[in-house]
């Protein structure tokens, strides 16, 4: 699946279906201090862009 074909934003839900994890761990890699996460309420976001941002830095970082 191409990361076009996901929502602007991304829930919870759509990125442990990315990373194949559980909800639980998409929300504790949600709450890391350097996640671009955006709260709206009670909601936790994250524009597309900037999680496969974050992602390839995480990639970057574990070389």
């Amino acid at each position: 699946m191409d990361k076009k074909d996901f929502p602007v934003l991304l829930t919870a839900d759509e990125i442990s279906q990315i990373l194949k994890c559980s909800k639980r761990v998409a929300y504790e890699i949600m709450d890391q201090k350097d996640f671009p996460l955006i709260k709206i309420r009670r909601s936790k976001r994250v524009n597309r862009e900037d999680f496969f941002g974050w992602l390839d830095k995480q990639k970057k970082e574990a070389i």
